[in-house]
């Protein structure tokens, strides 16, 4: 399956939520379990296309970093596409994690590297040049710093318009995680398709894998020393430069929240919409709760409409989701 279209609920189960209309993108529900399909399906669709000669794409091979859901949809995408996949993650992807990109199709998982960075360079400097000395056309797929994948996800926010109808008002506020800063870049390229490029939107870190919040305060592109939240799926030490340079709109909200308030997060979606994702996820989510969105947002209104990106991610299971109920 390759990416389509999202549903666009309203949330109206929790009693917490008082101040304003949410609406939940569920980008969950996306043929490999996150918001990534739409990017990464769209740049080996975009790559695809731009090869006509037979021999040569009978040999594309497809290489891809990720701390797992860029793997898993860049896995998703090349099957669809009729085309291998081989996926290189850091040594602190999950077993979990790994397991599912291998069950989804993929032609080799390797694990190098303490972090992202360390094991995306390897892949770039070594595992492809070799690829290619055997034959193949190894093609780098990059995580979230791309044009193509920009275009992807752009269509996120083009569906959301479409669904909330032509006659209704425009939502007031969109939320999104941001790790290397891909889906944001969608999501601000989206805004500039529909006519809406002021749109207040709200970009969620954790703390800990804060490296836009960290470039916008010290003014430049900067690159956190270490990744330490538990939300692994956001860790890009440094942000696309695109992300760094949208952010510094008067529009973009920076905001870091706590590992905890990422699991509170993903508990109570859970609890009140039967709907499981990874702390990645759920720091956006938890603005919904305890008062956060409207402490940030003090402007808005009951009638007030925010879209919360429920970007999805696999790094989550019921037992994850019982721990972290117990230690609250």
């Amino acid at each position: 399956m390759q990416a389509g279209k999202s549903s666009l609920p309203s949330k109206t189960t929790s009693t917490d939520i008082i101040h304003s209309q949410i609406y939940l993108k569920l980008e969950n529900l996306q043929p490999s379990g996150s918001f990534k399909s739409r990017g990464i399906g769209n740049f080996l669709r975009a790559h695809l296309a731009k090869s006509t000669n037979q021999n040569e794409r009978k040999a594309i091979h497809f290489y891809i970093s990720s701390g797992g859901n860029a793997g898993l949809a860049c896995v998703h995408a090349a099957t669809v596409l009729g085309a291998p996949a081989t996926i290189m993650v850091p040594k602190s992807t999950t077993e979990y994690m790994i397991s599912k990109v291998r069950a989804a199709g993929a032609a080799d998982v390797i694990q190098y590297g303490d972090s992202w960075v360390e094991a995306d360079t390897f892949l770039r400097e070594t595992v492809i040049p070799k690829a290619n000395a055997k034959g193949e056309c190894a093609i780098y797929v990059p995580p979230f710093d791309n044009s193509d994948v920009w275009d992807g996800h752009a269509t996120l926010v083009e569906e959301v318009f479409e669904q909330l109808g032509p006659n209704e008002q425009p939502p007031d506020a969109i939320v999104c995680s941001v790790g290397g800063g891909g889906l944001f870049c969608g999501i601000m390229q989206g805004l500039e398709k529909v006519n809406h490029p002021d749109l207040q939107v709200l970009a969620v870190e954790t703390e800990g894998a804060h490296s836009l919040a960290l470039s916008l305060e010290k003014g430049e592109l900067s690159t956190l020393p270490a990744i330490t939240s538990i939300a692994t799926s956001l860790g890009a030490r440094t942000v696309a430069p695109q992300a760094f340079a949208y952010a510094q709109r008067s529009s973009v909200r920076s905001v870091v929240l706590s590992d905890a308030v990422a699991k509170e997060g993903c508990v109570r979606l859970a609890d009140d919409e039967r709907i499981m994702v990874e702390p990645a996820c759920g720091v956006s989510v938890a603005l919904c709760y305890n008062g956060r969105l409207k402490e940030i947002l003090p402007n808005l209104q009951k009638t007030s409409k925010v879209v919360i990106t429920v970007c999805g991610g696999s790094n989550i299971s019921t037992k994850l989701l019982g721990e972290w109920t117990e230690s609250k």
